[in-house]
């Protein structure tokens, strides 16, 4: 296999199993979900070994360094090798704040009774 030079950044996150198909790669590139280097990225710009690429999915930022550039889908084991993922690790479980959980009922009524108010207010 030769070895390329540059690789779109869409084929590329596809490549390395960032994004599940390609066209979910250009809607990110698209939306301005990823930087190359610190520069939003359209799905054509190329990427070569040693540029790091920024990817936000699922509200968080994946940081990616390119050791390869890579444009087929190739198995995990050979993916691995073209990318490295400096992406920091999440916050502990206890640092993340906790959802408060409301008791039933409270705030706005249910539907039985807001049914319950009507009936008393004769409507």
């Amino acid at each position: 296999m030769a070895e390329l030079e540059s690789a779109r950044v869409d084929a590329w996150l596809w490549a390395v199993r960032v994004c599940k198909t390609r066209s979910a790669a250009t809607a990110a590139c698209r939306a301005g979900h990823v930087r190359v280097n610190g520069d939003r990225a359209k799905a054509a710009l190329p990427v070569r070994p040693g540029d790091e690429v920024r990817v936000r999915l699922h509200g968080f930022d994946r940081i990616l360094i390119v050791r390869r550039p890579i444009v087929k889908r190739v198995s995990a084991e050979v993916a691995a090798t073209a990318v490295e993922d400096r992406t920091p690790p999440p916050p502990p479980r206890e640092a993340v704040p906790t959802v408060p959980v409301r008791d039933r009922g409270s705030g706005r009524p249910t539907k039985r009774e807001r049914r319950d108010l009507d009936r008393l207010r004769g409507r």
